[in-house]
């Protein structure tokens, strides 16, 4: 922990595919449990290389809706040590705008974020206050509402295909996306939330920080060059072309896409394109950061909420024992 915040000291990821077939088996599969422990293996290897005495480790939707996902997170417990715990959604969409709040536009009225998963899609309307003359520091973001679709780029694709994705098949995942997402921008205009004033679009996900570094033109993946920046989103049509009228081989040897997400890209740009569509916005942010800078941010807060605490109950012990003192006397 630093003063402006955390120093990252290590740090792992890899694309595990938990989700792979879950939404026409109902349960996870054999193949992507062990890819995922073996994942989980080297993490907790790690953690206990640098001594991590608190954590906080977290399951999203491929846990949450597959039939066994509860013997899942008990054989991660078993095999690894690591104790994962099955988040809600709206937890998820907390952890999220928590994460990526550093990179909200304060001069905005609000802003929708938006993380696109391998099983789910998390939408968050947040508003935000301007600082005044009393209140130089503006509050944190306040969420107005949220929801999350049952789809991301694993489900996506696997219904209607990644590895080759022609016009026509793009277009269908577009309009599925966007007969999802139509409830939510019922409900919010309903509520009356909704654009005032300016507002901007933030993303957090694999989807926007590959797409980010494509429009770019990075021979290699660059985090520093991708989080924080601001893309249009028209920069992701042009990207989002570009990668239709390659071949599966080209977007495997593109350094920001890699064959990991080579049959995963396009299914996400679709995603993109349905949030842009009933969101139109000037532009987009990208945050190569999200549901772990939440948690760790969450798990600072309660620390130094404790620590309030035993500073208050010090103070008042303190007191106590002078008033007894002075009355002794």
């Amino acid at each position: 922990r630093t003063r402006e915040g955390f120093k990252v000291v290590d740090a792992y990821s890899r694309i595990v595919r938990l989700g792979e077939g879950l939404t026409a088996r109902g349960s996870l599969g054999e193949a992507a449990m062990t890819r995922s422990i073996d994942a989980l293996r080297i993490c907790a290897d790690k953690m206990t290389r640098r001594g991590v005495a608190r954590s906080r480790l977290i399951a999203t939707e491929a846990c949450r809706i597959a039939s066994n996902g509860a013997e899942f997170i008990a054989r991660v417990k078993a095999e690894t040590g690591l104790s994962l715990e099955i988040v809600s959604t709206e937890d998820e969409a907390r952890l999220a705008v928590a994460g990526c709040a550093p990179l909200l536009d304060r001069s905005c009225s609000s802003a929708l974020v938006f993380d696109i998963g391998g099983g789910s899609t998390e939408l968050i309307w947040v508003s935000m206050d301007r600082p005044e003359a009393d209140r130089p520091k503006p509050r944190r973001p306040r969420i107005e509402d949220w929801t999350s679709l049952s789809c991301g780029v694993v489900t996506l694709a696997e219904r209607h295909g990644g590895v080759e994705v022609p016009g026509d098949v793009y277009d269908r995942m577009v309009d599925e996306v966007s007969e999802r997402i139509a409830p939510f921008v019922a409900r919010l205009r309903d509520a009356r939330i909704g654009v005032e004033g300016e507002f901007h679009l933030l993303g957090t996900s694999g989807t926007v920080t590959t797409i980010a570094g494509v429009h770019l033109g990075l021979p290699r993946y660059d985090r520093n060059r991708v989080d924080g920046t601001w893309i249009s989103p028209r920069d992701v049509e042009s990207v989002t072309r570009g990668l239709l009228a390659m071949t599966y081989d080209d977007r495997a040897a593109h350094p920001c896409v890699g064959r990991e997400r080579a049959d995963l890209v396009l299914a996400g740009c679709a995603i993109f394109e349905a949030i842009a569509r009933a969101w139109p916005a000037e532009r987009l942010r990208v945050a190569d950061r999200g549901l772990r800078e939440g948690i760790l941010l969450s798990l600072m807060e309660a620390d130094a909420n404790r620590n309030r605490r035993r500073r208050r109950r010090r103070r008042r012990g303190h007191r106590q024992a002078t008033q007894t003192t002075e009355t002794g006397s």
